[in-house]
C-alpha cells in the first residue's frame, strides 16, 4: 500500500521547486496524494521517505563531502550530481575522465567445480567457454523469455564474478537460488555485500590508472577482460568496462578501501566526480538498455535487439531457463512484432512513456527512455515501435505535452 502511494507522492516532490510561486499549487497536490493514502500510519509513510531507509554506499561520506546531490535509486542513497551539474559532468567524461561511484551494484561469486554448468542452466552466455579473465554480458531469463535482469559475468580463474543491478538481489537471488537448489552438481552462491565499486570512465582513464597501478601493459589490457591489480596498494579487481559508451575501468575492492581509492583517483586533474544524472544520458547517447525502462520482465531479447548476447553454441532448446520461448521467436519472427530503436527530433526530449505514432495518427509505440544529449547537442532518446517501421530514417510522430512533434527513428550509438 505505501509503495503505490509512494509513486504519486514521489512524483510531486519531484515538482517542488525554490519557485514560491509553484509552491503552494504543489502542497495543493500533495495534500490530495496523501489523502488516497488513508489507511496507512504516518509513522510507515515516514519511515517510507526517510533518508535512514536508504542504503548508503562505502564512499558515501566522500560524496556528501564532494558536495553530491543525492536522490534515492533502488533502494540507495546515490549521488545525482556534485558541483558541476548534469550536463558539465557529461562532457567531462567524453572529453576526459570521471568517476562514478556505483557500490550500490552487487557483486555475486559462483563457486563450485561445476559452477559454469550451473551458470549456463540461468543464462544465455558461453560460460564454460569463457577464458579466464574475461567477461560477457548478459542475462537472467524468466521461464516466459523475458529478462529478469542484465548483467555481466567474468571468468575470474577459480569462481565466477556476476554484477547484477541495484535493487535486484530480492529477485534475482532466490532465482538463481531456485534453480540452484535443482541442479545437481558442484555450485554454491555468495553474495558479495559492502564492497565498493568505481567506474573510471573516459578517454583519459587509462592515463590515471596507469598512475596508480603497478607495471602494466595497459595494450594488453582489452575491452570486457579482468584481472586483479593494486590500485593505490589496494587490492582490487579491475575489469576494462563500463556504461559510458568511453573507455574506461570498473574497479571492485574492499569497502574499506573504497574511499582511499576514490580519493587517489580523484587527486588527478583529469578526473571529476559524476553522478547518475550524467550517467543516464551517457548510457543513453551510447544506445546502452537501462534496466526498468528499456527492458524489464516482459521484454524478450529478439525485440530488445540483444540477440547478440546469445551464443549459437548456446542456441539449443532446453539449455537454459526461457530457452524455448526465445528460441522459438528466434526462428519465426513472425512472432516479434516490435523492435527496440533510436530516435532524435528538436526542441523538448522525449520521455519515458510518450506514445509515438504514425504520420497517419496511428499509436505505433512507445518511448523508453530520453534525454537532451549534451554531446550530441540536441535530444536522442529510445523506445519500440512495429517492426516494420524500425528503419532509420523513418519520420514518426512523439506526443510530448500533448502535442504530436515530428521524430526520426536513427541509428544507434547516438555518438
Amino acid at each position: 500500500r505505501i509503495a503505490r502511494n509512494s509513486v504519486v507522492v514521489r512524483n510531486i516532490f519531484g515538482l517542488f521547486s525554490f519557485n514560491n510561486r509553484v509552491l503552494a499549487r504543489n502542497m495543493s497536490l500533495l495534500s490530495r496524494a496523501l489523502r488516497k493514502a488513508p489507511k496507512v500510519r504516518f509513522s510507515e509513510f515516514r519511515r517510507f521517505f526517510s533518508d535512514d531507509s536508504l542504503r548508503k554506499t562505502p564512499l558515501h561520506s566522500l560524496n556528501a563531502e564532494l558536495g553530491a546531490k543525492t536522490t534515492g535509486f533502488g533502494g540507495w542513497d546515490m549521488p545525482l550530481h556534485y558541483n558541476l551539474g548534469i550536463m558539465k559532468e557529461h562532457l567531462h567524461c567524453r572529453s576526459a575522465a570521471g568517476l562514478f561511484d556505483v557500490s550500490h551494484m552487487l557483486g555475486i561469486k559462483i563457486t563450485g567445480a561445476d559452477r559454469a554448468a550451473f551458470a549456463e542452466t540461468i543464462m544465455p552466455a558461453d560460460v564454460q567457454n569463457l577464458p579466464s579473465g574475461t567477461g560477457a554480458l548478459t542475462f537472467l531469463p524468466n521461464s516466459d523469455g523475458g529478462i529478469i535482469d542484465d548483467c555481466i559475468v567474468t571468468n575470474a580463474g577459480d569462481h565466477l564474478y556476476l554484477v547484477i543491478n541495484a535493487g535486484h538481489e530480492d529477485k534475482d537471488i532466490p532465482h538463481m537460488r531456485e534453480h540452484l537448489e535443482q541442479f545437481s552438481g558442484d555450485a554454491a552462491i555468495e553474495e558479495c555485500h559492502g564492497r565498493g565499486i568505481l567506474a573510471l570512465q573516459g578517454p583519459k582513464a587509462v592515463d590515471v590508472l596507469a598512475r596508480l597501478t603497478d607495471e602494466v601493459d595497459f595494450s594488453t589490457f582489452k575491452f570486457m577482460t579482468g584481472r586483479p591489480l593494486k590500485v593505490n596498494g589496494a587490492d582490487c579487481y579491475v575489469t576494462r568496462s563500463g556504461y559510458t559508451g568511453e573507455d574506461g575501468f570498473e574497479i571492485a575492492c574492499e569497502g574499506a578501501d573504497a574511499e582511499s581509492v576514490a580519493r587517489a583517483l580523484l587527486e588527478n586533474e583529469e578526473v571529476e566526480p559524476i553522478g547518475l544524472g550524467a550517467r543516464d544520458s551517457l548510457r543513453l547517447e551510447a544506445g546502452l538498455c537501462l534496466y526498468g525502462n528499456d527492458i524489464d520482465d516482459t521484454t524478450d531479447p529478439v525485440s530488445a535487439v540483444l540477440l547478440w548476447t546469445i551464443p549459437k553454441s548456446r542456441r539449443t532448446p532446453g539449455s537454459f531457463v526461457g530457452s524455448d520461448k526465445i528460441l522459438e521467436k528466434i526462428g519465426d519472427r513472425s512472432l516479434v512484432t516490435k523492435k527496440r530503436v533510436g530516435f532524435t527530433n528538436k526542441g523538448l526530449p522525449a520521455r519515458s512513456h510518450d506514445k509515438v505514432f504514425d504520420l497517419e495518427g496511428n499509436e505505433v509505440g512507445e518511448i523508453t527512455s530520453g534525454v537532451f544529449g549534451p554531446s550530441v547537442k540536441g535530444p536522442v532518446s529510445m523506445g519500440y515501435v512495429d517492426k516494420k517501421l524500425a528503419k532509420v530514417g523513418t519520420e514518426l510522430q512523439v506526443e510530448i505535452r500533448g502535442k504530436k512533434r515530428p521524430l526520426t527513428v536513427a541509428k544507434m550509438p547516438f555518438t
